[in-house]
């Protein structure tokens, strides 16, 4: 080399050294320039730089195995980190239905083809894991102390979800772990990770999962979950938690809302297609019960009508009596024996069995039959079939709402002419409104109700003043990407349809109205929509109805839980001549592990 070569080399040389000691330059870690790391695999954005190659003597210590399922494995994690934040030094490495013969604390190389798996299948537009697949290893050497957890906590998981892509894809994107949740996720996936005295967000489910938070202080229900308060903020501290421990060595905790898992959760982060970013535990905190109390609302008074919703989720005869039996003593018992209630998700009387069947009279008898059987009143149902196959749900179960009410207490005006396929009309009775069938279905044919429930209109008197009841249960949120899926913000294509169903039963309220501005609507059931939400703008618009769940406190607006979020689905609304509305929602499903619904029930009281 020449003398200038030299001198070049050396300024060059120079300043290099200056820039990693000021940390502008970070220098990899790697034994050798050729040798490929976790980190090299992970990279810096969600989907690896080098999906679809072949990796060979990738170092790194057994962090955990996964010994059960046709997704079987073990987590290695690298000891050497590097300097940058957004590249995971963990990674799952696949063996199919094949358990893997390692032990966590193994040192090992692996070898194999670096591959991006998505839960679901790539069109179900979820994230990916980053895996080596076709693996080999070789084991180094046994019982080697584990890198720490990585602490999920409020000053570690930002308070920003996720990066906004304008609907688009976010894999491309570089993490940014200290701006957003999901990135900070995604920066640790198939790291040991922990969580220390989590509160419990989501209860026990079948599945041996539950929700924690690594958020403590973030918005709090009045009984120990997280609200979901807006599309703005799904509570980025929320984790699934499941375990790898031996069943036979360590039972999983059956927890609900409000328990904790106290003292330390630890084990690689996951990620699936049923709830996203999931602690895989190696290690599991202590439960502490906190004694959640089955809520019950108080009986109405001699002057007030109580109305009640209920989803039954999917109920016939078919279904064991003890559901029914549980469903009969939380509408006595907790509920106080409403005077009517609208049921959603009642099935006809075979169930799932795919025939020409549509009655449902067998399942409303052995339902009613419960009622009375655990003290309550000789409810009577009214319900119209639905054309068979037309109404969504469980195939072959047509599913529909339907009213019970208590004849002592309140009657129904029964209108003959209501069908499956004939619309109910408003019309004039010397002034006041009526409906021209009872019950009646609303506009059965509207395109809105396509492979939907339809709407109920029911006239009742109480104490001889006319009330008007429309049972729902609008289309399920089935298709919308996730909230951690890799397109964000995420689509909400069913809220489309709920927009439609929410026109319709708004302008049969009009109607009714139009000719009684006086009269009393309550309005109840199933929306599948939250209280902030384009459907529930569209059903009060103009100022005709109210959301009476506006009026709880804000701890208290939810009443069903899914993936740790406490949120609304169920409403009921009132038109603005009801002034005196006393609503309740009676938590006695929804934060507990044991349910006979995934829906808490509703009740309000007025005085028409």
């Amino acid at each position: 080399m020449s003398p200038r070569a030299l001198r070049r080399s050396a300024a060059v040389t120079a300043l290099v050294a200056s820039a990693v000691a000021a940390g502008l330059l970070a220098v990899p870690q790697s034994a050798a320039a050729d040798e490929i790391r976790v980190h090299d695999i992970q990279g810096g954005t969600r989907v690896s730089p080098l999906a679809g190659q072949q990796v060979n003597d990738v170092p790194g210590t057994v962090t955990a195995v996964r010994a059960f399922g046709s997704a079987r494995g073990f987590w290695i994690q690298d000891t050497r980190p590097d300097n940058d934040p957004a590249t995971s030094e963990g990674v799952f490495v696949y063996t199919g239905s094949t358990t893997p013969q390692v032990a966590v604390g193994d040192a090992v190389t692996v070898s194999g083809t670096v591959a991006e798996y998505y839960p679901g299948g790539a069109d179900a537009g979820l994230q990916s894991v980053t895996q080596i697949t076709k693996a080999a290893w070789t084991v180094k050497t046994s019982d080697n102390a584990l890198p720490a957890a990585f602490a999920l906590k409020p000053s570690t998981v930002p308070n920003r979800y996720a990066p906004d892509a304008g609907g688009g894809s976010i894999e491309g994107l570089r993490l940014r772990p200290g701006s957003y949740a999901l990135d900070r996720y995604e920066s640790v996936e198939g790291m040991r990770v922990a969580v220390h005295d989590a509160p419990v967000t989501g209860a026990t489910s079948e599945h041996k999962e539950l929700w924690v938070t690594a958020e403590p202080g973030h918005n709090r229900t009045a009984r120990g979950g997280v609200l979901y308060p807006s599309y703005r903020d799904p509570n980025p501290g929320r984790v699934k938690v499941a375990s790898l421990i031996p069943y036979a060595e360590r039972p999983f905790p059956v927890a609900n809302v409000g328990d904790e898992l106290t003292g330390t959760t630890a084990g690689p982060l996951d990620y699936d297609n049923f709830g996203g970013y999931e602690i895989q535990a190696t290690e599991l905190g202590e439960l502490t019960d906190r004694g959640l109390p089955r809520e019950k609302t108080r009986k109405q008074s001699s002057g007030e009508l109580s109305v009640a919703t209920y989803n039954v989720e999917n109920l016939s005869p078919k279904t064991p009596q003890a559901k029914f039996d549980r469903l009969a003593s939380a509408l006595v018992a907790n509920l106080a024996s409403p005077d009517v209630v609208v049921l959603e998700e009642v099935q006809d009387d075979n169930g799932p069995t795919n025939d020409a069947v549509v009655s449902a009279d067998a399942t409303l008898k052995k339902l009613t039959d419960a009622i009375a059987a655990a003290g309550g009143p000789a409810y009577q149902w009214r319900q119209i079939d639905p054309a068979d196959d037309q109404d969504g749900g469980q195939p072959g179960g047509n599913i529909r709402v339907a009213f019970l009410f208590n004849p002592e207490r309140v009657s129904f005006t029964d209108i003959p002419g209501g069908d499956a396929t004939t619309p109910v009309k408003v019309v004039g009775d010397g002034g006041k409104a009526a409906l021209s069938a009872s019950p009646g279905r609303i506009d059965p044919a509207n395109p809105a109700w396509r492979t939907s429930r339809k709407p109920l209109a029911g006239q009742f008197s109480f104490r001889g003043h006319p009330v008007f009841i429309v049972a729902n249960h609008f289309n399920s949120k089935g298709g919308d990407q996730a909230l951690d899926s890799r397109f964000q913000p995420p689509t909400r294509s069913s809220e489309q349809q709920r927009g439609e169903q929410a026109k319709a039963v708004n302008t049969f309220v009009k109607e009714l109205l139009a000719v009684d501005p006086r009269a009393d609507v309550v309005v109840a059931g199933d929306l599948n929509d939250y209280q902030f939400s384009p459907a529930l703008d569209t059903l009060t618009a103009g100022g005709v109805l109210t959301d009476l769940v506006k009026q709880l406190p804000r701890a208290e607006r939810y009443g069903y839980v899914f993936n740790g979020n406490a949120q609304v689905l169920d409403h009921i609304l009132t038109s603005r001549h009801i002034r005196r509305a006393d609503y309740d929602i009676v938590h006695v499903n929804a934060e507990f592990a044991d349910q006979a619904s995934d829906h808490d029930p509703q009740v309000v009281r007025i005085r028409p």
